[in-house]
């Protein structure tokens, strides 16, 4: 493919994600949106509008005129559609989670292999510029605790808070640790839908490092905060300003905040998702292994799954139930899972 050619690219799927796919892919000067698919056409025409593009109603037609294509359908259509494009001979960014089992996953690798194709994760958190900078600084992190809290969204019903939001720190956990898991602890609570709504984990390595998340989406304040813990430093970042802060001790013993070094280290605010489809057509055009590959997304997929699995053994129905289950690392849940009306009013 030549290097200075456009890239045609096609959007299926025109929901909140997929929508803003092809805002940020209209304005690349690299890529040519090829047009918009969604089962609803009025909403496919909507986005296809905004980005000077054509809308769909069969992704059929959109693969058929593309060079690559964006997945951006729900979760349990990712093997059907992205196996189309890839069958297809089209490079695939699929949302993340890749797809709804391994197995499915799986299928997907094999067809990218059989058909030279690029097959990128939408773990857009990788490109998050504070991220990128973060990882120049960590080093065998030991703790580590995340939150990411936002508002509750229909459109994300069929799956869980864990594949719907923990699933992006579950990436960059097995990212930054690099080491294999060892066990996990997991309670949650589906308080709106018919899946969990909020979900607090520990997840501890073999390397030694423990892992704290919580993951909610029943507040209406949006927060996405990532704290490593690792020898004479503490990283603080924060994924929403895209901000970091690093903490490091000046001397042996600290007797004085004197003592501890505050660094804001320099770093280009960029847009993580303009990132990612940079990356996207740098691994087109040359033929490289997305950073995000589809194995890193079985990868997450396999955690996510195995603590969805853990929260069906300890699902928490009642707030006396959540007092017996909670463990003492987890006691924020028993307070939401109490006082829920009161915190979605608040945002807590």
């Amino acid at each position: 493919m030549s290097h200075s050619r456009r890239i045609k690219i096609g959007v299926l799927g025109a929901g909140k994600i997929g929508t803003l796919h092809a805002k940020v892919l209209g304005k690349t000067p690299d890529f040519e949106l090829s047009g918009v698919c969604d089962t609803n056409l009025w909403r496919a025409q909507f986005a296809a509008w905004q980005c000077n593009t054509v809308a769909a109603r069969d992704y059929r037609d959109v693969i058929a005129k593309s060079d690559a294509i964006i997945v951006s359908v729900p979760t349990p259509l990712h093997k059907e559609v992205g196996l189309a494009a890839l069958r297809a001979g089209k490079h695939c960014l699929i949302e993340k989670p890749i797809a709804s089992s391994v197995e499915e996953a799986r299928c997907l690798l094999d067809a990218a292999e059989a058909n030279g194709c690029v097959l990128m994760v939408g773990h857009v958190e990788r490109f998050n510029p504070a991220v990128l900078e973060a990882l120049k600084h960590i080093r065998n992190p030991r703790f580590i605790t995340v939150e990411r809290l936002g508002p509750y969204d229909p459109r994300m019903s069929h799956i869980g808070v864990v594949l719907d939001l923990m699933i992006h720190d579950l990436d960059i956990l097995l990212t930054l640790v690099g080491s294999p898991v060892d066990s996990l602890e997991a309670v949650g609570a589906h308080l709106i839908g018919a899946h969990e709504d909020i979900a607090n984990v520990r997840v501890r390595f073999k390397s030694g490092c423990i892992a704290d998340l919580t993951a909610s989406r029943i507040s209406l304040e949006k927060s996405r905060k990532l704290r490593v813990f690792q020898k004479d430093s503490y990283i603080s970042l924060d994924y929403g300003s895209t901000s970091l802060k690093i903490y490091k001790r000046k001397t042996p013993v600290i007797k004085t905040l004197k003592d501890v070094e505050v660094l804001r280290p320099k770093f280009a605010k960029t847009e993580p998702l303009r990132n990612e489809h940079e990356h996207f057509l740098d691994c087109i055009r040359h033929n490289r292994k997305p950073w995000p590959s589809g194995e890193h997304g079985v990868e997450a997929l396999k955690l996510a799954l195995q603590i969805s699995d853990e929260l069906e053994r300890y699902e928490v129905s009642d707030y006396a139930q959540a007092r017996s289950l909670i463990p003492p690392w987890a006691q924020d849940l028993g307070r939401i899972a109490k006082t829920v009306g009161k915190d979605m009013l608040r945002g807590d």
